[in-house]
């Protein structure tokens, strides 16, 4: 007869792992990630939109011209996902595809002008949360960027992030003492204006 003692131990939740500080922060992430999630459905349901279509307008206006498969690789989703999606906001008037000057048989993406009206209106889907952050000290949101950015190299380097052109992945980037330094632009940089989303960015390369 199998008693309770015998039992396993039931699995606890990352939130009920008290004297665990990893589970912790796991927990307090999903907690973070579950108000966001409620925000941008809020604000693409007011717009006629789902979630995937609002991040894919707000990603095209720092990225007009580029393809599907780049759409994909940045929110770690399918191609054939991406293509639905791109095929309903074309059908709302929201993108158009335009063949590439540099290879004709390529297609690029773009914005249309009414894409580019309601992309300005979800852009501050976030407000919210931004609101939240003004009663922190300077020191704390730049210590809670550094280490949510250094988390994300890290789910980078684990293949769970795609796509991360932030400052400390890029090879111009150099940490200094008493803070970092961009070779390409050739100037000191403060840790409050390091980017998540550099143009310029290119990767380390790894020996």
């Amino acid at each position: 007869m199998t008693t309770r003692a015998d039992l396993p131990p039931k699995p606890l939740p990352y939130e009920a792992r008290h004297e665990d500080l990893d589970c912790k922060i796991v927990a307090a992430l999903e907690r973070v990630a579950q108000s966001l999630r409620l925000l941008l459905w809020q604000e693409a349901r007011g717009n006629q939109l789902t979630p995937l279509q609002v991040n894919i307008l707000l990603y095209l206006v720092g990225h007009e011209g580029e393809g599907a498969s780049a759409i994909a690789r940045r929110l770690g989703l399918a191609k054939a996902t991406i293509s639905e999606a791109l095929a309903t906001l074309e059908g709302k008037g929201l993108v158009e595809r335009r063949s590439s000057l540099q290879d004709g048989r390529a297609r690029e993406l773009h914005l249309t002008e009414l894409g580019r009206q309601v992309a300005g209106r979800v852009a501050s889907w976030g407000e919210a949360v931004r609101q939240a952050l003004l009663a922190l000290q300077p020191r704390e949101k730049v210590n809670a960027l550094r280490f949510l950015m250094i988390l994300i190299a890290s789910l980078q380097q684990a293949g769970i992030v795609q796509v991360a052109r932030m400052c400390i992945t890029c090879r111009f980037f150099q940490r200094r003492r008493g803070g970092y330094y961009c070779h390409l632009l050739r100037s000191p940089l403060s840790p409050r204006s390091l980017r998540l989303d550099c143009p310029d960015h290119q990767p380390v390369v790894q020996q």
